[in-house]
């Protein structure tokens, strides 16, 4: 009999498929690859996998060890079913903002969840990224570290990304990413770039995060709150390489709630807010665009992990988000 020998082999080789260039109002080759159809439901699951297996290899984690990390929620998810199988403990950290389906998921695997203030800076101690850090240290836990890890890009760049140029046939042209912890972006980007200096890679960014002004060189502003999940930044991190990347264009809360409701109701695509983040962008993009034109972009996680939030009429409009595009060209 065929089979998997472990939920861990399942990891990758996620499918693409094309988009009706009538949801862009554009000619141009629109191509969506499916992260949300890895085992546990995200882009994560990638990353996960790498770093704990490569960090197992070299010894630094150990039978008995328990792994620590802050999270957004999807790669807390992504660590938890990997160290379930190879049979570590974890611990993570979230901010409140992060939907309680992916708290809920992180702790069906076994891990254990601490909430943490949204509103904090990144040096308050009460920040999701500090309290691990010193939850690792007090307790002499191994911090996985996703958003200064170099294992974390180089995931994508030995894995992702030669999926990516193989499965389009080396004609891709732009490939658009959202910058989260920065890996997925810059691991692909890395390889693309390697095989074609001529590739357009364009981040996406949630307004009041840092990535635009990173990529941009210019002074960075003070980072401002943003209820999407899943991407954005309010500090540096090691593991963008901003120098693959060309441009980032930012897009509101609203605009990237209102794209994921489009997704599900035109494509059948029920996907993230990162991920409508990333399409409200596609969409300008694509409207400078021709026939000639091959971009990707990835559905990082699956839209039932939000449920409770933007796909609720009701948890929209306390929020005070419209809920229908007025403009659906993106503008």
């Amino acid at each position: 009999m065929k089979a998997a020998a472990s939920i861990l082999d399942l990891i990758g080789n996620t499918p693409i498929i094309k988009l009706p260039q009538s949801i862009t109002d554009s000619a141009a080759n629109l191509y969506c690859k499916l992260e949300f159809l890895n085992p546990s439901g995200s882009v994560k699951d990638r990353m996960a996998k790498h770093i704990i297996l490569k960090e197992q290899e070299r010894g630094t984690i150990k039978p008995g060890d328990t792994i620590c990390d802050n999270t957004s929620g999807n790669a807390g998810i992504s660590v938890a079913m990997v160290a379930a199988v190879a049979g570590y403990k974890s611990v993570f950290t979230t901010p409140q903002k992060t939907s309680q389906e992916k708290v809920d998921l992180i702790k069906s695997f076994g891990a254990e969840v601490i909430i943490t203030p949204t509103e904090v800076t990144a040096d308050d101690p009460r920040h999701c990224y500090q309290v691990a850090k010193k939850l690792a240290a007090d307790r002499g836990y191994y911090w996985l570290n996703q958003y200064d890890n170099p294992l974390n890009p180089e995931a994508h760049y030995e894995v992702t990304g030669p999926e990516i140029w193989e499965q389009t046939e080396g004609k891709l042209t732009h490939f658009v990413m959202g910058i989260g912890t920065g890996g997925t972006i810059s691991g692909v980007a890395k390889y693309l770039k390697e095989k074609n200096s001529a590739i357009e890679v364009i981040g996406v960014d949630p307004v009041g995060s840092l990535f635009e002004a990173i990529v941009a060189k210019r002074p960075l502003p003070e980072p401002q709150l943003y209820i999407v999940e899943g991407i954005g930044t309010d500090r540096l991190v090691n593991a963008f390489w901003p120098q693959y990347v060309d441009q980032v264009i930012q897009v509101s809360d609203n605009d990237s709630f209102l794209a994921a409701r489009f997704l599900a109701r035109t494509c059948g695509l029920s996907v993230g807010g990162s991920t409508g983040t990333l399409f409200h962008a596609v969409r300008q993009i694509c409207r400078e665009l021709d026939e000639s034109a091959y971009v990707l972009f990835l559905a990082c996680d699956t839209g039932i992990r939000y449920i409770t939030k933007y796909f609720s009429n009701r948890w929209m409009e306390e929020h005070n988000f419209r809920l229908e595009e007025t403009d659906l060209s993106g503008k």
